[in-house]
């Protein structure tokens, strides 16, 4: 999963990173691994902080990216990461998030939608953002969404259905805990 968004970063970056004058060129690997590692950590943030509902929305539907809730929240997180890890500005942190992750995002959806790529799938960016690995989150979006919607009540089932870790993650987003 790692290697694939690190793949559609490099393949994106051009003008944000590469190109940039900010960024050092003896920089631009470092550059690019940290806002492939802040995206999938952006994932997981998003899936344990009550977003797993947009998130399972957005690998199901290939949702809209760009008007996404985990998207921003993705956003924050490699502007963060930026500015925290590599020392680099706000201003170049947030125009480089901005230039890279909704278009890395929305390609990362597009391939998982895609039956003849098989370099990710809803599942892998699910079970990676989640951190529960070989659970089948497409069949059980499939079977929650068998009115044709995705909502409160369908994510619940979902969650029942997993248990464990997972009911522990959206545990204070529904009074428990």
């Amino acid at each position: 999963m790692l290697e694939t968004l690190m793949n559609l970063v490099q393949q994106n970056a051009g003008q944000a990173v590469i190109n940039n004058p900010a960024i050092p060129n003896n920089q631009n690997d470092n550059v690019m691994q940290t806002v492939a590692s802040s995206i999938l950590s952006g994932l997981g943030q998003q899936a344990q902080g009550g977003g797993l509902g947009n998130l399972l929305g957005m690998v199901v539907n290939g949702g809209n990216v760009q008007q996404s809730p985990v998207t921003a929240g993705v956003q924050q997180n490699v502007e963060q990461s930026l500015m925290q890890k590599l020392g680099i500005s706000p201003q170049v942190a947030m125009s480089i998030a901005a230039a890279v992750v909704q278009v890395v995002l929305s390609k990362l959806m597009n391939k998982a939608s895609d039956p003849n790529d098989s370099s990710v799938d809803g599942n892998s960016i699910l079970g990676a953002a989640t951190g529960q690995q070989g659970v089948d989150w497409m069949g059980m979006a499939g079977a929650a969404m068998a009115d044709g919607k995705l909502d409160m009540n369908d994510l619940l089932r979902v969650v029942g259905q997993q248990g464990g870790g997972l009911g522990g993650m959206l545990g204070g987003l529904f009074g428990g805990r």
